[in-house]
């Protein structure tokens, strides 16, 4: 199987897109390290794994066609997203800045990071309408083309957030030690998630 320098871009614009999986890595780089960020990273890349399997065995067509199951998993999402917005706010919350220090938190960071993209009901949408696209139609192995573009997509997923949380952990020294701008950062996550909450509340299967 080729693959298409079409598919590579498009799945890094959506890679690179803002959102929520995005935004946890970027808090957690800034509030605990490039260790957290890359645990954060790992954790996002994980939480695609349950939308691609049902996608490659053809349930997710299921769960295209079902406005009920759609509809159950999005209110998950929507106040996963609230949960995580309130998190932000707490001083001793999931974004407490602090010395890098992850040896007691790694599990609770790799869960949140696996949480927030496992309630993202546009996953199977997108595994479902935008791989397809990229499978010959004349091939003896669809089953392994699609999961192939699925891992090839889930490494783009995986190098881009490393990136956003590496980045994120350089900044930290800019941020530290000064209380105004760290009230601001919590303030801007919690809005981040919110705004993410509401685009995912009032969105459609279409």
């Amino acid at each position: 199987m080729q693959i298409s320098i079409e598919f590579l871009i498009t799945s890094l614009i959506v890679v690179i897109s803002p959102g929520s999986g995005a935004i946890y890595t970027i808090a957690t780089g800034l509030s605990r390290g490039a260790k957290a960020s890359l645990i954060a990273a790992v954790g996002c890349t994980l939480g695609i794994i349950p939308h691609m399997l049902l996608a490659i065995l053809g349930l997710a067509l299921v769960f295209l066609t079902s406005t009920f199951v759609f509809t159950i998993l999005k209110f998950l999402g929507v106040a996963y997203l609230l949960y995580m917005a309130w998190l932000s706010l707490q001083d001793k919350g999931a974004f407490h800045f602090e010395q890098e220090n992850t040896e007691h938190s790694a599990f609770k960071i790799m869960s949140y990071a696996v949480f927030i993209n496992l309630f993202n009901p546009k996953l199977p949408l997108f595994f479902l309408a935008f791989l397809p696209q990229f499978v010959a139609n004349d091939t003896p192995t669809p089953t392994w083309d699609m999961l192939l573009l699925s891992m090839i997509f889930m490494l783009i997923t995986l190098v881009v957030f490393m990136f956003y949380g590496v980045f994120a952990a350089m900044m930290r020294q800019h941020v530290l030690g000064k209380p105004t701008v760290l009230k601001w950062l919590r303030r801007s996550f919690a809005l981040g998630f919110i705004s993410l909450s509401m685009r995912l509340l009032f969105s459609s299967k279409s």
